[in-house]
């Protein structure tokens, strides 16, 4: 197969500090659309595979999955797109298309696994793990690409990409909206999303935080009301109110505080991801029929009806730019939560160097 050569940022190692490299992108085949990356987004996932905490990494790794572009080719059968398109790329640039969760939509769920835009074994390359999108440019089947709504500013939209559609997914499976009190738990970069989202959807939204200099910022967000949950006499106040909680903490904490907040038949939906097990008590359960679930982001396309629905109700990420040269102070700050509240990486920095 053919290659273009092109300019990326990644890491060698897991000790490795990330720095500039070349890598090979297969040079478009008849499905394929070729995207002059110009924003990135940065998830904590980027972070956690870079240094191999889930243990799985494959070397070199290229991270970014929230990846925002201008289309500058397209293979000879491509329909859905043409040179000079706002395009963005999630998480998912294939998978088997035959399963029954391709077929339903839920690429995600792929049986035979479905192909991360980064870490996963490359169809096309033999031997070479999949690069995302901390690169020039990027080759993807028009299938797995998504339109950008004209609107949205390019930059803020590429958290939509992983943090936008990890909350919108389960909001939307869960049937949020009026009528609904929904607690959103964590307000960091999916924590914010899901604060947005919810309130377009029409929901009442309750914020959680460990933090009182959170407050102002969560109804600045559009929460309804903010709790600090560290506060057992704010906590208890909410007791068998909720409709539906999503938990965007990857730290460890008490899942059993939060379920006992659930209504009868209420569900509670983790989508940050803690190192280590959550307890959850079989009388945090029992007694009111509760749901504890999990969700992961979201399929081909819901993320595209999550697009569009940003787009009519004007929603983006909160972001701070920087340049690619910043990325590994920027893995340092996102560690300690110092961001509002996605870091977006000005991809004209890595062309420019």
């Amino acid at each position: 197969m053919e290659v273009n050569n092109v300019k990326a940022y990644g890491t060698e190692a897991a000790e490795a500090s990330l720095d500039q490299l070349n890598i090979n992108r297969r040079k478009p085949t008849a499905h394929d659309v070729e995207i002059d990356i110009l924003y990135c987004g940065v998830c904590h996932s980027d972070l956690h595979t870079a240094r191999n905490e889930w243990h799985n990494t494959v070397y070199p790794c290229v991270p970014g999955h929230e990846i925002v572009g201008k289309i500058i080719s397209v293979g000879d059968h491509v329909t859905k797109f043409k040179v000079g398109d706002m395009v963005g790329v999630g998480c998912i640039v294939d998978s088997c298309r035959e399963c029954e969760y391709c077929k339903e939509g839920l690429e995600q769920y792929c049986e035979p696994g479905m192909t991360g835009t980064y870490n996963s074994p490359d169809k096309y390359l033999q031997d070479t793990p999949t690069f995302g999108g901390y690169s020039e440019s990027v080759v993807v089947d028009e299938n797995y690409v998504l339109h950008i709504p004209d609107n949205l500013d390019p930059a803020a939209t590429a958290p939509l990409l992983c943090a936008g559609i990890t909350t919108y997914s389960p909001l939307h499976h869960w049937n949020v909206g009026p009528g609904k009190k929904v607690g959103v738990v964590g307000i960091g970069g999916l924590g914010h999303m899901a604060i947005k989202i919810a309130k377009a959807m029409g929901a009442h939204v309750i914020a959680f935080t460990t933090s009182q200099s959170k407050f102002d910022e969560a109804k600045r967000l559009g929460a309804d009301e903010v709790v600090l949950s560290k506060d057992e006499e704010q906590m208890a106040a909410y007791r068998g109110k909720l409709h539906f909680i999503l938990d965007a903490v990857s730290a460890e904490h008490d899942i059993n505080a939060y379920l006992a907040l659930l209504r009868v038949d209420g569900s509670l939906a983790l989508v940050g991801a803690p190192e280590h097990p959550l307890p959850v008590a079989a009388f945090s359960l029992i007694p009111g029929r509760k749901s504890f679930a999990g969700s992961m982001i979201g399929g081909i396309a819901e993320t595209q009806e999550m697009l569009d629905f940003c787009g009519k109700h004007n929603i983006a990420a909160d972001i701070e730019m920087i340049n690619i040269d910043q990325i590994n102070d920027a893995y340092e700050r996102l560690l300690k939560g110092d961001v509002k509240y996605r870091f977006v990486i000005d991809m004209a920095s890595l062309k420019n160097k």
